[in-house]
């Protein structure tokens, strides 16, 4: 370099040398592999697009580092948190008490949030996705394997609107609904919500829809609903119990690939139903860890895990009626504890309480 002026031009052409180097490497690696009958196409697939995205995010190879720049980093971390008006140093999940609590989604998280059917698993997600996206314009995906993207559209319309669910379903509005309607909906069309309506969708299809929707919209949080729905494609699975673990895996490093949280729904094993009320009067029905489906790695892999249980659909003359108990029963990082929140059933939407 002649002159201090030209470093950064000479600088750019040495980065652009290593990114060539390195799509050579890559390259020359996959056709070797491609070359190998005893490798699972798939696999090359996921290792290859795996590659070619962490080198575009710029770092190729994650090496062992020494302490001082993670410690460096974490400090840089505290500091953006201190200066944060909400005090969380995550991404809001529109609850106050579940903020107040995880102090929000954090990054690079894998977060599990299950319940018995008719509890509202999809309308809880659903409600969070929309304050997110709408109240704090925060870009979320979310991977629907149960409902179509239609469906989940006119739950979003119910809520966002609060005009009955089964108006919007039959189109029957009157004049001021519909004028009503019209003011309101703006919002969600233009909120950062990208959907994904694909039945049985793969792990392997997972990981490359959001490394795309990463990098095309810088998603920062992804939703699935739910877990026990997708395949572990050419994984290979002995049992559906190794494949659930599969999955379970693969969405925590896909997690810490993108340094997002990911939220996935999970259903519950049958056996809460059958429990009894306990002695001293405790209901045994509320969900506990070892209620999780088919596999304890879904509890062993996940940072944070969530129940949602409603009293009143088990006991019509609960004082607890059209309320929710959402349990944090584990936080890796954090405490446990319960939150209440409201249960909107006509408009399928969990608010929160009144202050």
């Amino acid at each position: 370099v002649g002159a201090a002026v030209n470093i950064e031009y000479h600088a750019r052409i040495i980065f652009q040398k290593y990114l060539q180097r390195s799509l050579i490497h890559l390259g020359s690696d996959m056709v070797e592999k491609g070359y190998d009958e005893t490798s699972d196409v798939e696999d090359i697939m996921e290792e290859a697009e795996n590659n070619l995205f962490t080198l575009s995010q710029g770092s190729l190879n994650r090496d062992v580092i020494q302490i001082n720049p993670v410690v460096d980093e974490a400090i840089r971390q505290m500091e953006a948190a201190a200066k944060r008006e909400d005090k969380l140093s995550g991404i809001t999940s529109g609850f106050r008490g579940i903020d107040d609590i995880t102090l929000g989604w954090q990054p690079a998280t894998m977060v599990v949030i299950a319940a018995r059917p008719a509890m509202g698993k999809t309308a809880f997600v659903l409600s969070m996705a929309r304050k997110m996206a709408i109240e704090h314009n925060i870009p979320i995906a979310m991977f629907s394997l149960e409902m179509s993207n239609v469906e989940l559209v006119k739950r979003l319309m119910t809520a966002e609107t609060e005009i009955k669910s089964e108006k919007i379903k039959s189109g029957r509005l009157t004049e001021e609904e519909l004028h009503h309607f019209n003011s309101r909906i703006g919002r969600l069309r233009s909120a950062p919500i990208y959907i994904d309506d694909t039945p049985g969708l793969s792990v392997f299809d997972l990981r490359s829809k959001a490394r795309i929707l990463k990098k095309k919209h810088d998603i920062k949080c992804i939703i699935i609903d739910y877990l026990q729905l997708m395949t572990a494609s050419a994984m290979k699975p002995g049992s559906r119990q190794e494949e659930v673990s599969m999955i379970s895996r693969s969405l925590k490093g896909l997690a810490k690939e993108l340094n997002i949280p990911v939220i996935a729904l999970s259903q519950l094993n049958r056996n809460v139903e059958g429990r009894t009320t306990e002695k001293g009067g405790i209901d045994s029905k509320r969900p506990q860890l070892s209620d999780l489906r088919e596999s304890g790695a879904i509890e062993q892999d996940a940072d944070v895990v969530m129940f949602i249980y409603r009293d009143d659909y088990y006991h019509k003359d609960t004082e607890k009626k059209d309320i929710a108990e959402i349990i944090i029963a584990k936080q890796r990082n954090g405490p446990i504890g319960t939150v209440e929140l409201v249960w909107l059933p006509k408009y399928t939407q969990f608010v929160n309480m009144k202050k």
